[in-house]
């Protein structure tokens, strides 16, 4: 059944339908949600939400594209408010021929004089026109229909006009007569007696419409009783959003935070339950040819090094300044340059320095007692599907990380081969480095091709021998979607072990690194394999690495 015919099923049914005022597509989708039978696009709501009186100043083609995107959002029948059919019955014509081609339910025209003035107006002009001119057009609406099941509701404001109950069963009963399929009778009257008294002497199998805006307290099931078959609620979708985003505005003027509304606000991910964001990723699954899949990034960047004293006295390392900008903005450009705009950054050591715009904040307050781990499950609820974990304090060549996201493993880490050049320099920062063995050592001399599926991990950690390590961890490593919940799966299990267990080389949870989870990970059998790089990155974890990447960064 179309939608135009399940609106007449209803009007023809017992009882009374309601229907919702809406404006737009996501409020015919509350009004779906919320039960109501149709939605009324109603040309109070669609005015108001540009900003200007309903008083005919919206066109036809305005008001129409609404209706349309009301009713692509929705199985409801929609209801259009077509206010004086947009002109006289030559306009008609067209309106009643462009709504029903966009799959419109049903079009109501008043019959209030061009340019019309919003029923509860007062003070202002109002002239109906005269009956002929309305019959006239309600015989143009129905030449002009191809679909028989298209309701056409001509609506009377004789009782707004404050003309009579005489006035308006004439004009009504005549309405009905030239062929309207319903009737909606207006009345700003504080109590349904009015429309009560109208409905005790109407005489026509024609159904009769009731928008009780002012006789607000009259519940449906009254209405029905008395012979209404279909009751709008024509405005308080948008009244009630007036009010809530007034409201939510104050409160971010005053507190100064975007937080400050929190509690008069929906979730982000309520907006997109609403507005379908879950089909879109399904959609693209199936139609889409593949590419990369896409991927949030979390930026480890809670740590205190009391290395770079002074330098770090009033921000996080991640802050540290090199050539103009920040490390931070450093990564986040980079990042965004390869597509990854999901962007998380854990703050722990003067947490209150680091807010990016764009960018999700968590806060690991414990950082001083705490490992890398900690801080990354700080962020746990960011660790869904596709993840890049990377330190706060690294700087990078952006070819690295175009080669890491293009990496198809379920775990990869960039791996500095490099290291087998300085392994006898010593150690670099406050302690040893991550270093790594792999599945075949890089062949000896001048040149050599990396393999383009990157070679396996074998171990990583602080406590690998350099003499028999290939290669250093360089601080960046690539969860898959299968990755990322078998590391959450690894976390889970961990605590539940308690926090005083040792991981790998911790002695506790607590102080646990990254490059613990990922040797915990590959000991359950997660492969690791290795983006290889050769140099191109470095870590500022002492005085002196900060001005080497002062010396050598672009």
């Amino acid at each position: 059944m179309g939608k135009a015919a399940a609106l007449r099923a209803l009007l023809a049914g017992p009882g009374a339908a309601v229907a919702a005022g809406a404006h737009d597509g996501l409020g015919a989708r509350l009004a779906e949600e919320a039960g109501f039978d149709a939605v009324w696009a109603s040309g109070f709501e669609l005015s108001a939400s540009r900003g200007v009186p309903d008083a005919n100043v919206l066109t036809m083609t305005e008001s129409l594209e609404a209706a349309r995107a009301m009713d692509g959002a929705t199985r409801l029948p929609i209801i259009a408010d077509c206010d004086n059919g947009f002109g006289n019955a030559i306009n008609v014509l067209r309106t009643v021929a462009d709504y029903e081609r966009s799959g419109i339910a049903a079009i109501c025209i008043e019959d209030n004089a061009f340019p019309k003035r919003c029923s509860f107006y007062s003070g202002v002009r109002r002239e109906l026109v005269p009956v002929e001119e309305h019959v006239g057009k309600i015989r143009a609406a129905r030449e002009a229909r191809r679909d028989p099941d298209t309701v056409l509701i001509a609506r009377t404001e004789a009782l707004i006009a404050g003309l009579g109950q005489a006035e308006a069963l004439g004009r009504a009963r005549a309405y009905a007569d030239a062929g309207a399929d319903a009737v909606l009778v207006h009345s700003r009257a504080r109590d349904f007696r009015e429309l009560a008294g109208f409905l005790a002497a109407w005489d026509r199998p024609c159904p009769v419409v009731a928008v009780p805006t002012t006789y607000a307290a009259t519940p449906v099931a009254e209405m029905a009783r008395a012979g209404v078959r279909l009751v709008i609620y024509a405005n308080q979708g948008l009244r009630a959003s007036v009010r809530a985003v007034g409201e939510a505005f104050r409160a971010l003027r005053r507190g100064g935070r975007a937080d400050a509304a929190d509690d008069r606000i929906c979730t982000l991910e309520e907006v997109y339950r609403l507005i379908g964001v879950a089909d879109l990723k399904a959609h693209e699954g199936r139609y889409l040819p593949p590419g990369q899949p896409p991927t949030r990034a979390v930026i480890l960047a809670a740590g205190f090094d009391r290395g770079l004293m002074p330098l770090v006295a009033d921000r996080p390392k991640a802050l540290l300044e090199v050539r103009g900008r920040s490390i931070l903005e450093r990564q986040l450009e980079a990042l965004r340059a390869c597509g990854v705009t999901e962007v998380a950054v854990v703050r722990g050591w003067r947490k209150e320095a680091v807010e990016p715009p764009g960018v999700r904040c968590f806060d690991n307050d414990a950082y001083a007692e705490t490992g890398e781990a900690v801080s990354l499950f700080a962020a746990e609820a960011w660790l869904e599907g596709r993840v890049l974990v990377l330190y706060g304090d690294l700087l990078f060549d952006r070819s690295i990380l175009e080669r890491l996201l293009r990496s198809p493993g379920d775990l990869c880490l960039v791996v500095d081969r490099s290291w087998l050049e300085h392994r006898g320099a010593g150690p670099r920062g406050e302690g040893p480095p991550d270093l790594v063995r792999t599945g075949r050592r890089p062949p000896v001399g001048p040149r050599f091709v990396p393999a383009e599926e990157g070679d396996r991990v074998v171990a990583i950690g602080r406590a690998i021998p350099p003499a028999v390590a290939d290669g250093e961890f360089a601080g960046m490593a690539l969860f898959s979607a299968r990755g990322t919940a078998r590391l959450r799966a690894l976390w889970a299990s961990l605590r539940a072990a308690g926090d005083e267990a040792p991981v790998h080389e911790a002695p506790s949870l607590r102080l646990a690194a990254l490059t613990d989870l990922v040797q915990a990970l590959m000991a359950e059998g997660l492969e690791a394999r290795c983006v290889e790089t050769w140099k191109g990155w470095t870590e500022v974890d002492s005085f002196e690495d900060y001005r080497r990447a002062w010396a050598e960064a672009r």
